[in-house]
């Protein structure tokens, strides 16, 4: 019997850096919870990203935010896992000559920081997204609890990220593409599929008794820490492979109609 649902939001649940959830996928939330079934908003945004996503049922589901660097339920959070300093400032110093081309955003459990003065990404931010963030002079200057650093780039990021950014790091901390346009950096025991766990076992829920949906390289531990694990048709193939099922993306609701279909009893 499922309990708890998992599932990636942008690229799996809803079209890229979108910041709303379609009413089908709001009222599954609803029913699954009468039924007794946790459903889990497991993404690299921030947690009041997400939470501004899923705002019609806010309260009634858990946020795996920042990679599972940032774990929340019942407006409680449950783990903060920061970065050490000396990784944040050279992650920082390897990005900072990028900027112009790349834009970076540093979270904190309360919100982000950002040194750009882009105005298109500023607005991605604020209106796609929907983050909660400050523009300051510098990052290193402030006195924050940083538990993850996402560099961007708009169209795509993934040759400077597979062959730059993340070989730079991936030996020191967790490095991932986390969407086409997105690499993610986070402490190295950072990642959805612990974050998933580290859920399971404060809810008393099995491994046996979860499924979850991805699409990127940073949902693959999430599809192992599954019982039950759905590739979206547009994932990676490292994905597809550890998830081991594949349903229809977000365009055609595939998280929505595999929940409705084999939980809900819904056609």
């Amino acid at each position: 019997m499922i309990r708890l649902i998992a599932s990636d939001v942008d690229g799996t649940l809803i079209k890229d850096s979108t910041p709303d959830l379609y009413p089908e996928m709001v009222e599954a939330i609803r029913r699954l919870k009468e039924k007794g079934i946790l459903f889990c908003a497991a993404s690299g945004r921030q947690y009041e990203s997400l939470k501004n996503v899923f705002r019609e049922v806010a309260e009634e589901i858990a946020y795996i935010a920042e990679n599972g660097a940032h774990i929340r339920y019942q407006d409680r959070n449950i783990s903060v896992t920061p970065m050490k300093r000396e990784h944040i400032e050279g992650i920082l110093t390897m990005l900072r000559p990028y900027y112009g081309e790349c834009e970076a955003v540093i979270s904190t459990p309360e919100g982000s920081l950002i040194e750009s003065r882009n105005q298109a990404f500023i607005d991605l931010l604020r209106y796609g997204y929907h983050n909660a963030f400050r523009q300051v002079e510098d990052v290193l200057s402030q006195d924050e609890e940083i538990i993850k650093i996402a560099v961007y780039r708009k169209g795509s990021i993934r040759s400077l990220g597979e062959n730059v950014f993340i070989p730079a790091w991936k030996d020191q901390v967790k490095a991932c593409m986390a969407g086409e346009e997105w690499v993610d950096f986070m402490d190295r025991t950072v990642d959805k599929g612990r974050g998933l766990q580290i859920l399971e076992e404060r809810l008393g829920i099995g491994r046996e008794e979860t499924m979850a949906f991805g699409d990127n390289d940073n949902d693959i531990g999430m599809m192992r820490s599954a019982g039950i694990s759905y590739a979206v048709e547009t994932a990676t193939s490292q994905v597809k492979e550890a998830a081991g099922r594949i349903c229809p993306g977000w365009a055609g609701k595939g998280v929505y109609h595999i929940i409705a279909e084999t939980l809900l009893d819904t056609p």
